[in-house]
């Protein structure tokens, strides 16, 4: 199992364990994190798994793929740690990996 944290906006954090090789955005929705809505299922087609990725995280998590930048074109308030939860696939390297959300998708 992998632990992840989403923290919100407003700062309520939430914990989850899911298998190794759940995507980010798929750990979300099964555990009913709100903010995480990913409308395409995770087919990196729409923008509304939006995360932050945590400072310390960004190296481990890896760069955005072409088709991922171009989908976060469409995701509010991007930043360099900007990336689509569906494309962060979860490994046991990635065990403790913290994503804040922004205040709203798309």
């Amino acid at each position: 199992m992998v632990a992840l944290t989403f923290i919100e906006f407003n700062g309520t954090s939430h914990q989850v364990d899911v298998p190794e090789g759940s995507t980010a955005m798929e750990a979300a929705v099964r555990n009913g994190v709100p903010g995480i809505v990913g409308e395409c299922g995770g087919a990196c087609a729409c923008a509304t798994c939006h995360v932050y990725v945590d400072e310390a995280w960004v190296g481990k998590v890896g760069e955005p793929s072409e088709m991922e930048e171009g989908m976060l074109d469409f995701a509010s308030d991007v930043s360099p740690s900007s990336r689509l939860s569906c494309q962060i696939r979860l490994t046991a390297e990635l065990d403790g990996l913290v994503l804040r959300m922004p205040e709203s998708q798309g």
